[in-house]
């Protein structure tokens, strides 16, 4: 499949900011900005991170660029989020009115992605895109986000001792 060049330049982008972003907390926030000023529908844009000692399991808000969200903490069995976190696979609804697993932070938001962020090859968190506009995120947009995550996990995995 070809990228588009709009797609393609900030796929290129995005792999500059994780080469110069010193830490993951930098290149997580970086990345929220850049998403959300380039991609006219990616509304809200945000990091959840799993936190490690917490029971039950919990999702943790990070950086994020938009309307602030009532969800700055989601247990792992809840929303679209938990479910992209528990079962390590990329979630996309086209629709979130129709999804059951949707926790409503807005009513302008029409669908949604969530890319799990993997470091050491477990979860550990996950990059969520909320959109304004129906059926907003194509196969494009999936390996983008998909990417971005990658890249953020490698940054974390660099980090650590």
């Amino acid at each position: 499949m070809s990228v588009t060049p709009r797609i393609g330049e900030l796929r290129n982008d995005v792999s500059e900011l994780a080469r110069s972003s010193p830490t993951s907390g930098d290149l997580m926030q970086r990345l929220c900005r850049l998403l959300h000023e380039r991609m006219l529908k990616y509304n809200w844009v945000g990091f959840y991170m799993i936190e490690p000692e917490s029971q039950p399991p919990m999702l943790s808000l990070g950086a994020f660029v938009g309307a602030m969200t009532p969800h700055t903490r989601i247990p792992l069995n809840q929303g679209i989020c938990g479910a992209a976190a528990s079962s390590g696979q990329t979630v996309v609804v086209d629709d979130v009115s129709k999804d059951p697993r949707y926790l409503a932070c807005s009513l302008e938001t029409k669908s949604e992605i969530v890319v799990p962020v993997f470091a050491h090859g477990k979860v550990v968190g996950e990059l969520d895109i909320d959109s304004h506009f129906p059926a907003a995120f194509g196969p494009e947009d999936q390996q983008l986000v998909q990417h971005c995550a990658a890249l953020v996990g490698k940054k974390l995995e660099a980090s650590e001792p």
